[in-house]
Formats: C-alpha cells, sequence, structure tokens
C-alpha cells in the first residue's frame, strides 16, 4: 500500500517515476521482498531507522536508493516515499515518513492508495 496526500498526491510514485528503468527494477524487487517477508525481512534489503520508520535499500551502480516505510497493525505495509541517499538517510526524510506515519494511522482510509 502507499501513502496518498490529502491532495491526492501519491509521493512514492512520483518519485518512482522518474528513476531509471534499472533503478526501477530493483526497488521493485525490494518492495515485492518486502511484501513477502513483511517484519522478517532484514539488511542488507531493509533496515529499521527508528520511531517505526523503516527503510528499503536498493542500490544501482553507485547510487543508493531508499524507500521509506512503516507497519500498519499486524501485516499491512504502508510506504511513506522514496529518495536518493549519500551516506546517511537525511533526518528531514525520516521526520517526513514520521508525520506522514502518524497523518495515516489517524485517518488509513484517506491516505492509502493501492496499486492496481
Amino acid at each position: 500500500m502507499l501513502y496518498r496526500e490529502d491532495d491526492g498526491t501519491v509521493p512514492f510514485m512520483e518519485w518512482f517515476a522518474g528513476l531509471p528503468s534499472k533503478a526501477q527494477d530493483k526497488c521493485r524487487l525490494r518492495m515485492e521482498r518486502l511484501r513477502d517477508l513483511g517484519h522478517e525481512l532484514r539488511r542488507p534489503e531493509a533496515d529499521y531507522l527508528r520511531d517505526g520508520i523503516y527503510e528499503l535499500r536498493a542500490s544501482v551502480s553507485s547510487m543508493h536508493h531508499r524507500i521509506l516505510y512503516f507497519f500498519h497493525g499486524n501485516a499491512a505495509v504502508v510506504v511513506s516515499h522514496g529518495l536518493e541517499k549519500e551516506r546517511e538517510v537525511p533526518q528531514r526524510e525520516i521526520e517526513k515518513a514520521i508525520s506522514r506515519k502518524a497523518r495515516y494511522e489517524a485517518d488509513p482510509e484517506g491516505h492509502s492508495h493501492e496499486e492496481g
């Protein structure tokens, strides 16, 4: 499931659409692994950041792509957004994901985008 803003935009999809095809393929593979393994997915594919926010890790050449996500309930995964990073995920990006998580938890239906 993808996070949707109040205005209907889906930050992850906007970011993903701008990636080169190899990066899209690698990110898609990581998301499939997350769908299949959920909480069991670990490094090097995923890692816990803080405050309920996790990252999916996909690197192509020297570009490090990260997809920030959180869990809702026991099974649902909600993807907040994606980014490219150098050394570490910037704190402002983690804060953005924390804010989206809070908005999602307050109104799951209003902030859900299901891919068709």
